[in-house]
């Protein structure tokens, strides 16, 4: 198992693999848009508190580093630890993309984050769903996708393995922490909005 604090190793001893993912999901807040705008955008009240397990530490005025966690295979590891910020378009239009953090070299990967969100508001009167609120009032749907690219230096010791194997393991766990880190937040945010403001809610179960 590699140690993310030893030296990388020397460039002849290396190759780089590049792995690709696009989501797209949504979160629903039964309250209106300006409401959930306001929420967003004091983002520095909950967002460390929310991204729990992950370490959130704050960079700048709407910038997090971010510790994802150690995920592996094949005997190699990594911690992914990236800089995100928010940057605020309009208001019911976000994006986040990475940043540098300072004074860190990311040992063996380079992540590249590029999320947009959207604010999209209903009447509850309007649309044939189920008012968790019990308020008949509006719903925000938060609508995000996101492109994300990841590209590993790995030793060279893992390409003895077939390269379709490599790229078809490097997707699934890509898969899994896009997968497991969403469904998370997604549901302590909901639960924090919602508490936050008093809003019945009980988000769905998980499937």
């Amino acid at each position: 198992m590699h140690d993310q604090d030893e030296p990388l190793l020397d460039s002849d001893q290396i190759q780089t693999s590049k792995f690709f993912g696009y989501y797209q999901d949504s979160m629903e807040m039964y309250a209106a848009a300006e409401q959930v705008a306001e929420y967003l955008n004091n983002h520095s009240s909950w967002f460390v508190r929310c991204a729990q397990p992950m370490t959130a530490i704050p960079l700048g005025e709407n910038g997090y580093a971010l510790v994802i966690g150690k995920f592996g295979a094949f005997g190699y590891e990594v911690e992914p630890k990236i800089g995100l910020e928010l940057i605020f378009a309009d208001p019911a239009l976000y994006h986040i993309r990475t940043i540098p953090i300072p004074d860190y070299i990311a040992p063996g990967y380079e992540v590249d984050y590029r999320a947009t969100l959207q604010l999209v508001e209903e009447n509850l009167s309007e649309i044939n769903t189920v008012d968790p609120s019990g308020s008949q009032g509006k719903m925000t749907r938060i609508e995000w996708e996101l492109e994300l690219t990841v590209e590993i230096r790995f030793p060279k010791f893992i390409y003895r393995l077939p390269q379709g194997l490599i790229q078809s393991t490097g997707d699934r766990i890509l898969n899994q922490i896009v997968r497991q880190v969403s469904r998370r937040l997604t549901k302590k945010v909901q639960e924090d909005f919602h508490q936050l403001f008093s809003i019945p809610f009980s988000p769905p179960s998980s499937k």
